[in-house]
């Protein structure tokens, strides 16, 4: 289905299996019939082209709220507002929200957010009175998501591409939510005295050169640890 909608298509969960659907003509029917053998069709309804904001639903994490513009903010929280776009991050993984809730732990001072995607994490520290914050990321459109989610959201802060085994930009706390394998290089990149990671299960416990965990929260099966240098 990827190779044949590489725009993209939508799972629908049933019984006892999982029902691929694509938006095409009959041009597309007739490429399913010709892979698959098989397929049924029906005429879409209104408003199919809007169905995929009903997946981005906004969350809260202590006083911060997370969500499309589409969906109307609370009036007590501190917004970050985030259009779902090109960079992965909407602050509805897990993981960004265990994330969230562990900056609310920290004192603020100088952030750097490995892996920014689309600046939910930066954004969010820097509401939270994190400062300077930098955030970095191979992907250059993780970069622009990052600069222009934050102009949206009011607050200031710095985005930086880097190369994958690159030294990091110095600063107080590290928030790196990545793969495990990335978490496991990010002590001889950076000399930070606080680092905060996430990404993996909670049956995976990553132990980091020259930190010691001081803290550890699990959601849904995902895991996020505070490490502090020692």
């Amino acid at each position: 289905m990827i190779e044949l909608f590489p725009q993209g298509f939508e799972e629908v969960e049933h019984d006892g299996g999982v029902e691929l659907v694509a938006y095409t003509d009959a041009a597309g029917e007739e490429k399913i019939w010709h892979f698959f053998g098989a397929a049924e069709s029906a005429d879409v309804e209104s408003g199919w082209d809007e169905r995929w904001r009903m997946f981005h639903q906004p969350v809260r994490v202590g006083r911060l709220w997370v969500g499309p513009p589409w969906v109307e903010p609370p009036t007590d929280a501190l917004l970050v507002v985030i259009d779902p776009g090109r960079a992965f991050g909407t602050g509805a993984h897990p993981t960004t929200q265990l994330c969230l809730e562990l900056l609310q732990t920290l004192e603020p001072g100088s952030l750097l957010d490995v892996g920014c995607g689309s600046g939910v994490l930066a954004i969010a520290a820097a509401l939270l009175g994190f400062d300077p914050v930098v955030g970095v990321d191979v992907e250059t459109a993780s970069i622009e998501a990052t600069l222009e989610n934050a102009r949206a959201n009011g607050v200031e802060l710095d985005a930086r591409l880097v190369e994958r085994e690159a030294s990091l930009p110095a600063a107080g706390t590290v928030v790196a939510n990545i793969s495990l394998a990335a978490i496991l290089a990010v002590p001889a990149r950076t000399n930070a005295d606080v680092l905060v990671t996430s990404g993996y299960l909670m049956s995976e416990e990553p132990r980091l050169p020259g930190y010691a965990r001081v803290e550890r929260r699990a959601v849904d099966g995902w895991a996020a640890d505070v490490h502090r240098r020692v």
